[in-house]
């Protein structure tokens, strides 16, 4: 994929951009290992007075990034305005809580002693340069929830940002710079993916964090493994939403339709199989169809347009081969199942309806596979065993979303389903203040919240002995 902002609305190729040559990478390299020497020894409070004002910077700028966002990956502008602000909040939390997250943390004075120690204590230290791999669908967030902590933790950056998305890329460096980072401390990196590996086995390189596809994760993985450094992965999900017949079965079905089409329906975290219990099954059906049915695909600059275009020509086309190898193995498509066929300008984008499918069987890639899309999969179930079940036969596990007012169901839910969280009666969403990540395919290691910043520090053990007798 060439390095250029495409508008998917349209098709048009409306900037290109040079890859960085061998020597300009070289020189990008060097300056973050310099950077990171002097940052990692500034205090919490010079961080936080960065960090602050690149959340001040990004309030100001909220309008005109959210255009760039919208013109290169498609998302609505209001979704695009929502996201920076969300970012605003996650710097302005980790500049007021990076500090205590990582204190030092003392044990008990008998484990003290009993380690044979007259003082110990676990300490927090950087770990020095850190390449993040980053794709398209949240193009702001995605960068920020990394960059937040990491900056604050007394790490460095190096974004190798998705093809499509450069401007935006472009921008964060940008950003950075403007809040009084010194030269090094973020950098973008115009790269293509081919080489990702050579960057990452730079010993100046200290560890990676990817989100984005199992593939992209897997090879990132390998090569960190190869080197011995940390990873950290955010891969796909396959999130289930469940309903059970406690549920309040309006707001269930409202919410399933924003829990799905949320981003275009471009979201890891996105409820792509609605798991609904036979006694409540028709009547939650019928309502999340019509819901979906009544959405309005349209240009997402519009302020009415609910759906926009998908990002790229490609995910449209694999978004199409799930949607139809289900169809000719049986499965109902309830509304939607096909590109929009009228106004003329739909035509020329990568628009795909909002669309609901029934009857899914295990046969079926839909079953197995990420739907990154607007399109959505019916499972009708018998009991809470059997909706346990359908939950965990993915091979992902990002989050899960379960709709009962039941305190055992609740219970049951918590215990046995396979993902990084459960959200029950409403949407999965990310906070600052809480970890998120996934199990299985889904990835390993955790953003946000304290458990986030501490990922990419090195947890040193300090131990004082007993001095000598004079």
């Amino acid at each position: 994929m060439p390095i250029a902002t495409v508008n998917p609305a349209n098709g048009e190729t409306l900037k290109t951009f040079d890859e960085l040559t061998p020597e300009e990478l070289e020189r990008r390299l060097s300056n973050a290992e310099a950077a990171f020497r002097r940052h990692r020894t500034t205090s919490f409070t010079v961080r936080s007075r960065l960090l602050t004002r690149a959340a001040d910077l990004l309030e100001a700028d909220q309008d005109d990034i959210a255009r760039t966002m919208t013109t290169e990956m498609g998302k609505p502008l209001a979704a695009a305005r929502a996201e920076a602000a969300k970012c605003v909040k996650a710097m302005r939390w980790y500049a007021g809580n990076a500090e205590a997250l990582l204190a030092d943390e003392r044990p008990p004075e008998a484990e003290v002693k009993d380690a044979g120690a007259t003082l110990a204590r676990v300490h927090y230290r950087p770990l020095g340069v850190i390449l993040a791999v980053m794709p398209w669908n949240f193009p702001l967030w995605q960068v920020v929830r990394f960059a937040a902590p990491a900056l604050m933790a007394g790490n460095v950056g190096l974004l190798k940002h998705a093809s499509n998305v450069p401007q935006t890329a472009l921008y964060l460096e940008d950003l950075f710079r403007r809040a009084g980072y010194p030269e090094g401390c973020f950098q973008t990196l115009l790269i293509a993916s081919r080489a990702v590996e050579g960057v990452l086995r730079d010993p100046r390189v200290a560890a990676a964090t990817l989100t984005g596809s199992e593939p992209a994760g897997r090879s990132v993985a390998a090569v960190a493994g190869d080197e011995v450094k940390k990873t950290v992965l955010e891969l796909g999900g396959s999130d289930p939403y469940v309903v059970m017949p406690s549920a309040d079965l309006e707001r269930a079905a409202r919410t399933a339709v924003t829990a799905r089409v949320q981003n275009n329906g471009q979201s890891c975290i996105a409820a792509k199989r609605f798991i609904v219990h036979t006694d409540v099954y028709d009547a939650f059906s019928e309502r999340f169809t019509a819901l979906m049915a009544a959405l309005t695909v349209g240009d997402p600059m519009a302020a009415t347009t609910d759906v926009g275009p998908l990002a790229t020509r490609q995910g449209r086309a694999d978004l199409e081969e799930l949607v139809d190898d289900a169809v000719d193995q049986g499965a109902t498509a309830l509304c939607g199942g096909r590109r929009p066929a009228e106004p003329a300008e739909l035509t020329r984008g990568w628009y795909y309806e909002p669309t609901v499918l029934a009857g899914i069987t295990a046969a079926m890639r839909i079953h197995r596979e990420e739907a990154f899309g607007p399109v959505a999969t019916l499972y009708r179930v018998r009991d809470l065993d059997e909706a346990v079940a359908v939950a965990n036969d993915s091979p992902f596990g990002l989050s899960s979303n379960v709709w009962t007012r039941d305190v055992e169901e609740q219970r049951r839910f918590v215990r046995d389903v396979e993902a990084g969280g459960v959200f029950f009666n409403g949407m999965t969403a990310s906070h600052p203040a809480l970890p998120f990540g996934g199990v299985k395919r889904s990835g390993y290691g955790r953003e946000l919240s304290g458990h986030g910043i501490r990922e990419f520090c090195n947890v040193t053990t300090v131990w004082h002995g007993a001095e000598p007798d004079s």
